[in-house]
């Protein structure tokens, strides 16, 4: 039997594409394995899918001064070490990595024991993880052809960011009956990433009064960040997180407001949501969202507003402009040429286990 180790943790965003592969992964034959850190969002995740989980340690290699990074290092030493006995106990064909930091020492293990890895890099420019393990890597997949300049041409394949089966199967009517809501009004989603965005559920609720006149909202607002005072505010659906259910949110609602990650623009992309991103600002990351929404502002697959232009005027006229020319989004979404991304990244995935075999 063919086996496969898939790695990748911290956010959501680096699990969720690995989830994605899985249907047609098993369709193959393929047994898979999954590595990432301890006690990551990745693990509840994983296991959900009945996946066997393997946690190693995992330290993070940050830019900037933190006493941590006197530490870390030797976490990323120990993740090499117990990602080698691993790979020698596995012994998969290939490793697939979405990428994180618990990842790295998982494809420098992989090369160590001449395993193929395949990297996929969600933003337009490597993060730093990714720099640290293309050398390491075959091919290194990518969502935006801004990327291929980035990485070295023998490796680099624009694939996409592979999209979840199940996301595209939403229900309406289940998705009104799990928020409680009803038919007449308009519905906007607000989602700020896997863990949450204080900045915009600060601003999207001190202006829910004037939203819920003319719409009916659903906040995915991140673990912690419920609002105990808004609990039965009529037309208002607030959840920490959504799995299963995400799904039947997307197809009941008209507006998506995200942050700008790749992976989540690309599933807005591939269901065709009007959407407003607010990328997260240059001084609490690296500029990755504003380069993402930027080129899809460019596409015409969205609105972009970014956090320092933002006020409660500029949101409520944002919304509206958004809602009323809509159809305008919606028509150049389904024009784009979305790839067929789990059949693009399952292909490199099959030539790089032939070639090991």
């Amino acid at each position: 039997m063919k086996k496969i180790v898939l790695t990748g943790g911290g956010t959501a965003g680096h699990v969720t594409p690995n989830i994605a592969l899985l249907p047609r992964l098993k369709e193959l034959g393929y047994e898979i394995h999954y590595i990432g850190s301890y006690d990551g969002m990745e693990r509840k995740l994983i296991e959900q899918c009945r996946i066997p989980y393997y946690g190693i340690a995992s330290g993070k290699l940050r830019r900037y001064f933190d006493w941590k990074n006197f530490s870390d290092p030797f976490k990323v030493l120990k993740g090499y070490g117990q990602a080698r006995r691993l790979l020698k106990k596995l012994k998969p064909d290939v490793v697939f990595s979405k990428g994180g930091f618990v990842s790295v020492p998982v494809v420098l293990a992989a090369k160590h024991r001449k395993i193929p890895a395949i990297i996929h890099e969600s933003d337009i420019t490597p993060g730093l993880a990714n720099k640290l393990a293309i050398p390491n890597a075959c091919k290194v997949c990518c969502n935006f052809p801004e990327t291929l300049k980035y990485l070295p041409k023998e490796k680099a394949v624009l694939t996409g960011s592979p999209i979840r089966r199940e996301l595209l199967s939403g229900d309406k009517s289940r998705g009104r009956t799990y928020c409680g809501f009803e038919a007449e009004k308009p519905v906007i989603l607000v989602i700020g990433g896997s863990t949450g965005s204080q900045f915009i559920n600060e601003l999207v609720r001190s202006i829910l009064p004037d939203l819920l006149k003319t719409y009916q909202l659903i906040h995915i607002c991140g673990k912690g960040n419920l609002d105990d005072s808004l609990k039965n505010t009529k037309d208002y659906a607030q959840f920490e997180y959504v799995n299963k259910e995400l799904r039947d949110i997307f197809a009941l609602a008209d507006l998506v407001i995200s942050r700008a990650g790749a992976n989540a623009i690309c599933e807005l992309l591939a269901l065709h949501k009007p959407n407003l991103l607010i990328p997260l600002s240059a001084a609490a990351s690296r500029g990755d969202q504003i380069l993402n929404a930027r080129s899809f502002e460019q596409q015409g697959f969205s609105m972009v507003i970014e956090e320092e232009s933002l006020s409660n005027v500029v949101l409520l006229n944002a919304i509206q402009e958004l809602y009323q020319n809509r159809s305008k989004y919606m028509d150049a979404m389904s024009k784009s040429k979305q790839m067929n991304s789990v059949e693009t990244v399952v292909q490199l995935i099959e030539e790089a286990a032939r070639q090991k075999r």
